[in-house]
């Protein structure tokens, strides 16, 4: 059965760099529109279909180690000095993931200017290195408040600026070249550039199997988790709780695979909320906790536009619901949670008490038991996946663990030195 779960590339990509610009109207579909532009100086170049699509990737995937909103909308307004930071997190999270190795040098130096490049323009490194460059400065460059036609002649001519200083003047003329038309701008800035590139891009009929889908959702894990040193083990501990209780309960093995990756991704709408509410050492107000609820509807609507992960999606994003239906955001009722939504239901809150917070220490054995032996109690939880954890307690604790051991390792070695 897993080898049939499949999804498109293009699909799966698009829809998961599209959560990385969600939660601002500064940045919506600022990594899109910059791997469009890629995509057509890459045509114009005449460059083979499989660099473009690695370099299609790239130019989706560009600012995925900026791992905050408050980063994301400071690169986009040019008010970043230092641009390397979230290069190298981008490079270290791409190295992580054996296929997509050999993109995470484009990441790199996707701000490094021509007159440092000792290497010639056609090394491929130096080339795709300087598309995503223009690309990205021109998406920064696009003022949102103003009509697109009003105002590409002076984009244009920023760019002509940069000839011989940032930017080869051989990429600056694949840039001249197919940005004479009313039709690129217009498709640039298109609320419609998601479908666009869905079915004309470089992937519109390319499918990956099962094992590369769980490779990606590990890779927007520590996107996720990697935020916070607090919540850098989290998503990979709901997925492991959520895995092993699955398997236990019955599940078959493509089945508890679907909800390892739905573990990796439960949080995938965190990427709308500012740092200022996820990282906040007490408790939310009000108008904080509103914002914090929406993070499970972003959640459902990314990986819902991905064909053939509907169960992820509602698995997913059910994870803050309740049995009585006071939970959210979709306050659904016992009849509407499936059994995997009731144990992502639980693996969430296990992992979460079991940990370290900004605001109090993980909790023991005996206090966590307590706790969600209260929500089954009063039917907030389901009972029957409740007591196999309890029955089971030691060994998943043990699996949990183990697996959070392993990103703890990475985020650690890699990524603490640079928050």
């Amino acid at each position: 059965m897993q080898r049939q779960t499949a999804v498109n590339l293009g699909n799966l990509v698009l829809s998961l760099s599209d959560a990385m610009d969600l939660a601002s109207p500064s940045i919506i579909q600022h990594q899109q529109r910059t791997a469009f532009v890629v995509w057509e100086m890459g045509k114009a170049a005449k460059i083979s279909h499989e660099r473009l699509e690695k370099i299609f990737i790239a130019a989706l995937l560009h600012d995925i180690g900026a791992l905050s909103l408050e980063e994301k909308i400071s690169l986009r307004n040019f008010e970043i000095e230092n641009l390397e930071d979230h290069c190298i997190r981008g490079e270290l999270l791409l190295n992580n993931i054996p296929w997509l190795r050999d993109l995470s040098k484009i990441i790199s130096f996707h701000h490094k200017e021509w007159q440092y490049w000792e290497e010639s323009i056609e090394t491929p490194i130096v080339l795709a290195s300087q598309l995503l460059f223009l690309a990205d400065y021109l998406e920064r460059a696009i003022k949102r408040d103003q009509y697109i036609l009003h105002q590409h002649e002076d984009i244009v001519s920023k760019i002509k600026s940069l000839s011989g200083s940032s930017l080869h003047p051989q990429v600056v003329d694949l840039f001249t070249q197919i940005s004479n038309s009313e039709e690129f701008w217009l498709d640039l800035v298109s609320p419609r550039l998601y479908s666009i590139l869905l079915n004309e891009g470089p992937f519109s009929k390319r499918e990956i199997d099962f094992s590369n889908i769980a490779i990606i959702s590990e890779l927007f894990r520590n996107i996720i988790d990697f935020r916070s040193r607090f919540t850098s083990t989290h998503s990979s501990g709901v997925a492991a709780a959520a895995s092993m209780l699955a398997r236990i309960f019955g599940f078959t093995d493509a089945e508890v695979g679907l909800m390892e990756v739905t573990g990796n991704l439960h949080d995938i709408g965190k990427l709308a909320i500012p740092n200022s509410i996820l990282k906040k050492p007490e408790k939310l107000t009000k108008e904080e906790m509103a914002v914090m609820k929406s993070h499970p509807y972003y959640t459902y609507h990314v990986i819902n536009t991905i064909g053939g992960l509907k169960q992820v999606a509602e698995w997913a994003a059910y994870h803050h619901e309740k049995l009585d239906g006071s939970g959210y955001p979709f306050h659904c009722t016992a009849a509407e949670l499936t059994t995997g939504a009731r144990i992502m239901m639980v693996a969430d809150i296990f992992t979460a008490l079991a940990e370290d917070r900004p605001y109090r220490k993980g909790m023991s054995k005996e206090e966590l038991i307590q706790i969600m032996k209260q929500f089954s109690d009063r039917r907030l939880l389901d009972t029957r996946v409740v007591n196999l954890l309890f029955e089971n307690y030691n060994e998943v604790l043990a699996y949990v663990a183990e697996k959070q051991a392993i990103a703890r390792e990475f985020y650690e070695k890699q990524f603490s030195f640079i928050h």
